[in-house]
């Protein structure tokens, strides 16, 4: 046995020669096992890849599967101690290997000569980007454990298997037959407010189609939220969601229908680079029979996708519910065949979209502040970054859009840890700290403020201003994000400018002597604009932008009488200059109209523009807009709050307030004094003149004085807290006419000319005074009530209030009482004088029986002095001499 013993041993002692030839040439600068594998974390520039040790042996890393969109030049593979800014700061180039290309699923080797870093980035030290990352956990020496634990993570971005489904749009997926479950990932090139659509078609049709199929929807929300939710495809048809007693059908979420559920679970999404990401899982068999398809591991099954436009959650419906998707097929919809244990991957390349850019966009213009806070970081655009950063007008670090020769105002009010400035360098936080030089072109460590106190910035880019600059804080890097500085644009155009409510929806505007030239910009991404005139759309005049699917833009006009379509009506309103594009998928219309339209007969002829009244502008967006064929489907999506009441001459705008509670004390205090005591005053010194002594005229006093202070108090009640009095409506007009009339009545009683002795003729001065006292005194009256109806007026057209009307029948059959009841005193009182025809008499100070003793404005003196002497008058009055 011996001799056939020795080539066996021979052998092992070969293999052992070889094993330990290995072991010596083994890395001694790591301790990874041979099995180690940890995908890239993707950031930025769609990174994507699987690090492993180099299979040899040898001291290097192996990158897989590796995509990259062309970074900068002074992009490397870095090495660092961690994942956030100052970790990164501190760190090393990993390899020279250059990364201003684009790689392709390609394979790298990266070889070290010194003990691997905790973490190994893709970072641009220039403007402190990290594109992407992988922690090596088992280094030597190791002991953090969250660091080693993270590493065994795959990314929710890496799968087993892609495919293709159009040029722009990819299909990814890992099987786990084990738990009976598989991992999608649907990823596209597309827009934010695009869906993206994909399931399994019914296996018992004869050919596949997209009835009856089970699909999820994936896209997010308009607060950037990633989705993926279960539907079932009924007709070809956006859902209905069984309205108006109709069963639910089309394309509508499994959750609408009954006993339906959403079987689909979201794992992961992102939006980068211009390009959506959503990772969900759904079980091969849901036990849903349903509305779910079974699906097969290792069957060849159809497959249906598509992608368009989503319409947001309205008040109809909750749900994100898709668009048609239109389009040629196999570029926004199609059907093929899929086996999921197959093992494929023609995806070449990360998806590369035309616009990579997601950030929010502000265009500035020199007449509306930027209000510039500070929040908690959500989405920022430049990882890594501090908690906190900048946000502009309520959005976070946007990309701001400035245009040379018109000034940039700020407001900052993010906090006295904040000094905004602005800057050549990309990183901020004062560039001279790490030893590099920097162009401030506005702003500095004295520029912060809060909300009570902000503070402001005024920045004029001129012709030497670079194309782009920075706006970031002094005290802290990365805080903020990127300027755009261009040549020209719409506030070079127009006169005026201002930020409408919520600020998502800039209005423009140039008045001319008979016509309006109207600008509005969306600021955020929508498939249709429109501003309407009114306290809300309802009962509005509105104007719609978009751009169709041929790519033509268009502006629309309406009236909206009722909040379905059947109550938005098309008219005819005389638009010149139109214009409509769309950038980015933010719409911007421009048109001139008459400010008084030329037509008779037509809704449209009552949209009057007055540029002396304040114009209440209100706004909505939403996913798509048909022209004339209008359904449910086009019902906005997100609308202004409230009005925003637009001074046309002064070129500003204020809020709408509710200020309904203080016109209604308002108004009852001018009822009470216009409507009760200045009229019953006046009554008072007509009719109850045959009272014994003085009475009359203490009511008429009494009444006329309580009537004045109370009118004057309403004035100052309105006027305190409308911050102003301002003489630009009808009804302040008249309201101001009533009260200077009734204003000069106490001081035409105090110079009033002395009476006559009994029988002497009356002077030329005293019969003026007594016309012009009693002319006035009722002038005021008759102009009083005319305010208190056009007062009615414009309560109704500022709040279109549905009590306005009943209220002014009303008021209407209150002064038809009091009139009807001053002729009934008049009839008796004419009866009673038996017949005198006296003109002067009877309608000038009622009659001859007055004693101008009696002081009007004090009552009391004047009484005493009347009783103290008698007069001629009253001895005609005495009771006949009895014998």
């Amino acid at each position: 046995m011996a001799p056939a013993l020795a080539p066996l041993l021979a052998s092992l002692a070969v293999a052992a020669a070889v094993l330990a030839a290995v072991a010596d040439a083994a890395c001694r600068h790591t301790n990874l096992t041979a099995g180690f594998a940890a995908d890239l974390t993707m950031l930025q520039h769609q990174l994507r890849g699987t690090v492993r040790l180099d299979p040899s042996g040898a001291c290097a890393l192996q990158l897989t599967r590796f995509d990259l969109l062309a970074a900068s030049p002074s992009a490397r593979f870095w090495a660092a101690d961690g994942p956030s800014l100052d970790d990164l700061a501190k760190g090393r180039p990993f390899s020279p290997l250059p990364l201003n290309a684009t790689f392709r699923n390609e394979t790298l080797r990266l070889p070290f000569s010194a003990p691997l870093p905790p973490l190994l980035a893709i970072f641009d030290p220039d403007t402190s980007s990290d594109l992407g990352h992988v922690f090596l956990s088992a280094v030597s020496n190791s002991s953090n454990t969250t660091a080693a634990l993270a590493s065994r993570i795959a990314a929710p971005t890496m799968f087993d298997n892609c495919v293709q489904l159009s040029e722009g749009y990819r299909l990814r997926w890992t099987l786990n037959v084990s738990a009976g479950e598989v991992d999608i990932g649907l990823e596209a090139a597309v827009g934010s407010e695009y869906y993206m659509a994909f399931g399994w078609a019914d296996p018992k049709a004869n050919s596949p189609a997209m009835v009856r199929s089970d699909v999820v929807v994936a896209g997010f929300t308009e607060e950037g939220m990633p989705f993926a939710e279960d539907y079932y495809i009924t007709d070809y048809s956006e859902c209905t969601m069984g309205k108006d007693d109709l069963p639910v059908s089309g394309v509508c979420p499994d959750s609408a229908y009954d006993d339906g559920r959403n079987n689909s679970r979201l794992v992961y999404g992102h939006r980068r680079d211009g390009v959506s990401f959503v990772r969900y899982k759904r079980k091969l068999d849901s036990e849903d029979d349903k509305y779910d398809v079974p699906v097969g591991a290792t069957e060849e099954m159809a497959v249906v996708w598509a992608i368009g436009k989503l319409r947001p959650p309205d008040t109809l419906r909750p749900h994100y519910l898709p668009q048609n998707h239109g389009g040629p097929r196999d570029e926004t919809f199609g059907l093929m065949r899929v086996n999921l244990s197959e093992v494929v991957d023609s995806c070449l390349g990360p998806l590369d979209a035309d616009n990579k850019q997601d950030q929010d966009r502000i265009i500035a213009d020199g007449k509306t502040p930027l209000v510039v806070t500070s929040a908690p970081a959500l989405r920022y655009p430049n990882p890594p970054n501090p908690d906190k950063v900048i946000y502009i007008n309520k959005k976070e670090a946007p990309l701001l859009k400035v245009e040379r020769g018109v000034p940039v105002k700020f407001s900052v009010q993010a906090g006295h840890d904040v000094a905004l400035y602005v800057t050549s360098d990309p990183i901020g936080g004062n560039a001279t700290l790490r030893n590099k030089t920097e162009v401030i072109y506005a702003g500095g460590p004295d520029v912060h403020g809060v909300p009570a106190t902000p503070t402001e910035l005024v920045w004029l880019p001129d012709r030497n201003t670079p194309d782009l600059v920075y706006y970031q804080s002094v005290y802290e890097a990365k805080m903020g994000w990127k300027v755009q500085v261009v040549d020209g644009g719409l506030s070079d155009m127009y006169n005026n400018s201002v930020l409408l409510d919520d600020q998502q929806v800039t209005l423009f505007w140039t008045l001319s002597t008979d016509s309006i030239s109207i600008a509005a910009r969306g600021e955020k991404k929508s498939g249709y604009l429109a501003v309407a005139f009114g306290s809300g759309m309802l009962n509005s005049y509105a104007y719609v932008g978009w751009v169709g699917n041929d790519g033509v833009g268009r502006v629309k006009t309406y009236w909206i009488d009722g909040k379905s379509a059947a109550g938005i009506h098309s008219t005819s309103e005389n638009l010149t200059y139109v214009r409509c594009k769309s950038e980015d998928g933010v719409i911007t219309f421009e048109f001139t109209r008459p400010l008084k339209p030329s037509c008779t007969g037509k809704v449209e002829c009552k949209n009057i523009i007055d540029p002396t009244t304040p114009l209440k502008v209100v706004w909505a967006m939403g996913a798509s807009w048909s022209g004339d064929d209008l359904t449910d489907s086009n019902m906005h999506s997100v609308t202004s709050s409230r009005p925003i009441r637009v001074l046309l001459l002064r070129g500003s705008a204020e809020a709408e307030q509710d200020l309904r509670p203080v016109l209604a004390v308002h108004g009852f205090m001018m009822f009470v004094a216009w409507g009760i005591l200045l009229p019953g005053g006046i009554l008072a010194a007509r009719y109850l003149k045959s009272l014994k002594g003085d009475g009359w005229y203490q009511i008429h006093v009494y009444l006329q004085y309580s009537g004045i202070s109370i009118m004057f108090l309403g004035v100052l009640f309105a006027a305190a807290e409308l911050r102003g009095f301002y003489v630009d409506s009808v009804h302040v007009k008249f309201g101001l006419s009533a009260l200077l009339l009734a204003a000069f009545q106490p001081l035409n009683a105090y110079f009033r000319p002395k009476r006559p002795a009994n029988g002497e003729v009356p002077p030329q001065n005293r019969v003026l005074w007594e016309y012009l006292h009693v002319i006035t005194g009722r002038s005021a009256i008759v102009v009083g009530v005319v305010a208190l109806f056009t007062g009615m007026k414009h309560l109704g057209h500022r709040y279109d209030s549905e009590n306005v009307e009943e209220l002014t029948w009303a008021l209407m059959l209150w002064v038809l009482s009091a009139i009807v009841i001053a002729l009934s005193l008049e009839y008796k009182e004419v009866k009673r004088r038996g017949g005198d025809r006296s003109f002067r008499g009877h309608w000038v100070l009622g009659n001859t029986e007055e004693d101008d003793s009696v002081d009007l404005l004090h009552p009391d003196s004047s009484a005493r002095s009347s009783e103290s002497r008698p007069s001629g008058v009253m001895e005609v009055q005495l009771e006949p001499l009895t014998r």
